[in-house]
């Protein structure tokens, strides 16, 4: 298996929370769902379909791209995984627990994530300017190595 990134009791935490997503929602428990999210969270960052696959498949899980695809899906719904479009294809991150955090994106498709104190201010001064109260923001900077 891949070398864990998380806690155990964030990996214990995050099972439950999809157990119970799952059984609310009236979806079955089944054994790769949660092969899944633990190889989610095991490595930690961000990934994308293919690159979670391959991981799983060099470990030797069987879990078919459709079931992958599905899989996800559901961890969306569950805010268990969050998705982000940088450029043309998707990537993804394990969304629990969710912490606001930003995303520079490296011409060879690195992402790295920061948190500055200073975007909390500007959200503040734009809901006071404009009277409005600001849900959810997305800040993707694109940049490369100089």
């Amino acid at each position: 298996m891949a070398e864990s990134t998380a806690n155990p009791a964030l990996l214990e935490e995050v099972r439950e929370r999809l157990e119970s997503f799952l059984a609310d929602g009236g979806h079955r428990k089944t054994p790769e769902r949660f092969v899944v999210l633990e190889e989610i969270y095991a490595r930690g960052g961000h990934f994308d379909v293919d690159a979670l696959q391959e991981r799983m498949k060099q470990r030797g899980a069987k879990v078919s791209r459709a079931t992958l695809y599905n899989t996800i899906e559901l961890l969306l719904e569950a805010g268990l995984v969050r998705k982000h479009r940088f450029g043309e294809q998707s990537q993804y991150e394990p969304g629990y627990p969710s912490r606001q955090h930003d995303h520079i994106i490296m011409d060879n498709g690195e992402v790295l994530e920061f948190c500055d104190p200073r975007i909390q201010q500007i959200k503040a001064t734009l809901e006071e300017h404009f009277g409005i109260e600001i849900l959810h923001h997305a800040l993707h900077i694109y940049a490369r190595k100089k």
